[in-house]
């Protein structure tokens, strides 16, 4: 057996903050996380299954006692606002009828979507589904991802690949990932492509250097569970 970790939760608490932050006594937890996991399901369907198509990569929830904060990362953030914040308006509206509470929602926009893997992912899968050449594709991707500063890229596809009739797994890299250094920022992503001769998974690994207490994001700064970045390497 292969002893493998999943790269963001092997980092959280050490350079990684949670993504739902909130605390919550033993009665209401079960409750609560059902629910975290309500909004991102709902929020996913809206904004990246359904036109207008906005490149949504991650969603945060932070929580108090009178309300509930949507944090949205996005790579087309006028998508998600819409004309005078017409959609944004919608999207709180429909949140709080989801939850029965005050939301707030906030858009982070992502400077560089070609090295974000959740989005690599997404649109290796939607070439998957027109029957791409999946070589040419892995190919573009991963050259993409470092001209536009990813120090490491690996992409991974497995199933019934081309059609063929067994499955097989494939996949191609640049660069380095160091997946066991913790003070490496790995950005990872699994993303099922749903194709008409059966289901594609694709990896995305994409290491973007080490964290530094510079590059922090502000999403991360105020984030509970999260300790201060450490200088150097461990």
């Amino acid at each position: 057996m292969g002893q493998k970790t999943h790269p963001f939760g092997l980092r959280v608490g050490i350079t990684e903050a949670h993504k739902s932050r909130w605390y919550a006594p033993k009665a209401l937890f079960a409750e609560l996380l059902v629910e975290d996991y309500k909004i991102r399901k709902y929020v996913d369907k809206r904004l990246n299954r359904t036109p207008p198509f906005a490149a949504v990569s991650d969603v945060h929830i932070e929580r108090t006692r009178e309300e509930l904060t949507v944090i949205v990362k996005t790579a087309r953030p006028g998508l998600v606002i819409g004309p005078k914040g017409t959609e944004i308006e919608k999207l709180t509206n429909d949140l709080q009828a989801l939850t029965g509470r005050k939301v707030i929602v906030k858009i982070i926009e992502i400077k560089n979507p070609d090295t974000d893997a959740k989005l690599i992912g997404e649109a290796i899968a939607e070439q998957m589904k027109k029957r791409a050449n999946f070589r040419r594709l892995l190919k573009q991707r991963t050259e993409g991802a470092m001209q536009n500063g990813a120090k490491g890229v690996r992409i991974q596809v497995s199933g019934r690949l081309g059609g063929a009739e067994m499955s097989r797994t494939f996949d191609t890299r640049l660069g380095s990932i160091p997946l066991s250094t913790l003070q490496a920022n790995v950005d990872y992503a699994c993303v099922h492509a749903f194709t008409t001769y059966g289901t594609i998974g694709v990896k995305v690994w994409v290491y973007k250097g080490m964290f530094t207490d510079a590059e922090e994001e502000q999403i991360d700064s105020k984030a509970a569970g999260a300790r201060a970045r450490a200088r150097g390497r461990r």
